[in-house]
C-alpha cells in the first residue's frame, strides 16, 4: 500500500454538527425550568404547613435568572464537554449550580425584597443538582452511542500506549472522543485494524485528517523529546494531547505545574488527608444510616422468605479481608443452600470445563448453589449485600471501596495489589461493580480497584455511588 493512497480523505464515521450541541442546551434549560416548577409545587403542598403565596408574575423573573447556569457551563466549557470525564463533569456542574443559586439567593435580599421564597430557592437548587445531571448524561450518551454526538479524534502511534487508549476510550463512552485512525511509522501495521480501528498510514499522512478532526492524540511515549516538539509544532489541530506511558499512575486531580520553565506533574494522594477520610466517612453516616432503617423491613421479609425455602440461618457469616490486614467479618442475606461447599465441588468435578471459569472470576453463571427464587431474587439487585449496611454503621466498611474479598480470592492477587488494597477500607460497592458488575475477571478488578485507590475523591465515591442506583435497575452481569 503506497503512502499516496493512505493519504486519500478518510471517511469518518462520525458526522459533526453543531445541533447536538443545542439540544444539550436546551436539556439544562428544561431541566432548570422543571426544577422550579417541581420547587414551587412541592411549597404549595407545604402550604397548609406553612402559608404561603405564590404569584406567576413574581417567579418569572427567578425562571429567567435559573439560565444563568447555562451561560456559566459554556463558559467552563461543558458544551458540549468533550474530554472531559463524568466525575469531573459532575463536579464542575455542581459548583457552578451551588454558587448561581448562592447568588440568587443573595440578590433576592439585597435587590429583590425578598419576593422569592426561600423555600422555592433552595428547593430548585435540590432539584436542579439532581435532574441536570441525570437528563444531560442520559441524552449525551444516546447521541454519542448512536453516532450522532463526539468528538472524532486521530491516534498517533499503533503501539501498546494507542491500543490501551483506543480502548478506553470506545469503552468510556462519557469522554465523547471517538478514536476513527490510527497514523504510524511502522509499515507492516498500515492498513491493519487495532480495537476495530484502522491503521490509515504514516505520520506524514496526518494531513488526510485536517478538517476532518480536532483533536490529536499523541500515544508514542518511546520517541525522542526533539521530533516531539517537531511534531508538536507543526501539527494542525486545534488540540494536540501527549499520551505518556503512565498507565497505572493516578490520573485525576492531577495539576501541571510550572517550576520556573520545567513542566511538573502534581499528584495529590486524596486518601492520606485526614479532612478526606473524614469526608469520606461522613458520607458514608449521611446515607447508611437512613438506608439502613428503611432497608429493615426489606430485610426482616427476605429473612422469612429464606427460612420458609431452605433449612439454616436466614443471614451469612464470613471472614474476608479488611483494612490493614485485618480480619472482617461481613454480613449478606443468604442465597446459597447451606451445603453450598459440597455443591460446588461436586458440580465443578461433573463440570470441569467450568473449573476454569471459577477461577477466573469465582462466580458462576449457572450457580446449582443459588436458591432457587428468593436467591436468585436478591442476587439480581443485590439485596444480599443491605446488612453490611451494619459492617459501615460499625466502621469495618465504607459504602464505597475495593470489595472484601474472601481470602482464597485475595491470594489469586499479586502481592503488591493485596498490599495496596489493605491500605484502605472495603466498600459495599466500588468501581468493577458498576462498570463490570460480576463479568469482571480478576484482571479486570485489580485495574478497576487500582484505579479507585489512586485517583480517590469525594466526587468518585458520588459518582459511584450514582452508577450503583442505575445499575441495580439492569440484570446485565447479575448473578
Amino acid at each position: 500500500m503506497s503512502t499516496a493512497a493512505l493519504q486519500q480523505p478518510v471517511t469518518l464515521s462520525v458526522r459533526q454538527r453543531s445541533w447536538p450541541t443545542v439540544l444539550l442546551v436546551l436539556v439544562d434549560v428544561f431541566a432548570l425550568e422543571l426544577s422550579l416548577l417541581a420547587a414551587c409545587l412541592v411549597r404549595l403542598a407545604l402550604r397548609p404547613f406553612s402559608p404561603i403565596t405564590l404569584a406567576r408574575p413574581q417567579y418569572e423573573g427567578l425562571a429567567i435568572g435559573v439560565l444563568i447556569l447555562p451561560v456559566v457551563y459554556y463558559f467552563l466549557g461543558l458544551y458540549p464537554g468533550y474530554g472531559i470525564g463524568a466525575v469531573q463533569r459532575m463536579r464542575v456542574r455542581v459548583y457552578a449550580a451551588l454558587t448561581i443559586f448562592g447568588v440568587l439567593l443573595t440578590w433576592n435580599y439585597i435587590f429583590a425584597d425578598r419576593q422569592w421564597s426561600r423555600g422555592v430557592l433552595l428547593l430548585t437548587a435540590a432539584f436542579a443538582l439532581a435532574m441536570l445531571p441525570a437528563l444531560e448524561t442520559l441524552c449525551r450518551n444516546v447521541l454519542i452511542r448512536r453516532g450522532i454526538c463526539g468528538e472524532p479524534v486521530v491516534i498517533l502511534g499503533a503501539g501498546r500506549t494507542g491500543s490501551l487508549l483506543a480502548r478506553k476510550l470506545k469503552k468510556e463512552h462519557d469522554l465523547g472522543f471517538i478514536p476513527v485512525g490510527f497514523l504510524d511509522d511502522d509499515a507492516e501495521k498500515w492498513g491493519a485494524q487495532i480495537e476495530g480501528i484502522p491503521v490509515v498510514g504514516p505520520l506524514s499522512s496526518i494531513r488526510a485528517f485536517h478538517g476532518r478532526a480536532k483533536v490529536a492524540l499523541i500515544a508514542i511515549p518511546s520517541m525522542d523529546r526533539q521530533r516531539l516538539s517537531n511534531l508538536i509544532q507543526n501539527l494542525s489541530f486545534p488540540s494536540v494531547i501527549v499520551i505518556p506511558d503512565l498507565f497505572g499512575i493516578q490520573s485525576l486531580w492531577i495539576t501541571s505545574r510550572d517550576l520556573d520553565g520545567i513542566l511538573g506533574l502534581e499528584i495529590k494522594k486524596n486518601l492520606l488527608l485526614p479532612s478526606n477520610r473524614l469526608l469520606k466517612r461522613l458520607l458514608d453516616y449521611a446515607i447508611a444510616v437512613p438506608l439502613f432503617l428503611l432497608s429493615a423491613p426489606l430485610l426482616a421479609i427476605c429473612a422469612i422468605w429464606i427460612k420458609l425455602q431452605s433449612r439454616g440461618p436466614a443471614f451469612f457469616r464470613q471472614e474476608r479481608g479488611g483494612q490493614n490486614g485485618r480480619r472482617l467479618t461481613i454480613y449478606k442475606l443468604r442465597t446459597m443452600h447451606a451445603d453450598a461447599e459440597q455443591m460446588l465441588e461436586g458440580y465443578l468435578d461433573s463440570n470441569p470445563e467450568e473449573r476454569e471459569s471459577w477461577y477466573q472470576y469465582y462466580k458462576l453463571k449457572k450457580d446449582p448453589r443459588v436458591i432457587r427464587g428468593i436467591g436468585s431474587f436478591l442476587r439480581r439487585y443485590s439485596f444480599d449485600e443491605l446488612p453490611q449496611l451494619w459492617n459501615v454503621l460499625r466502621g469495618d466498611m465504607s459504602l464505597v471501596g475495593p470489595r472484601p474479598f474472601p481470602y482464597y480470592h485475595l491470594e489469586s492477587f499479586p502481592a503488591a495489589f493485596r498490599e495496596l488494597r489493605a491500605g484502605v477500607m472495603p466498600g459495599i460497592t466500588g468501581l468493577w461493580q458498576v462498570s463490570e458488575r460480576s463479568d469482571g475477571n480478576l484482571m479486570i478488578q485489580e485495574a478497576e480497584d487500582t484505579y479507585y485507590i489512586r485517583n480517590w475523591s469525594v466526587w468518585l465515591d458520588i459518582y459511584i455511588l450514582l452508577k450503583t442506583a442505575c445499575i441495580l435497575l439492569s440484570p446485565k452481569g447479575a448473578y
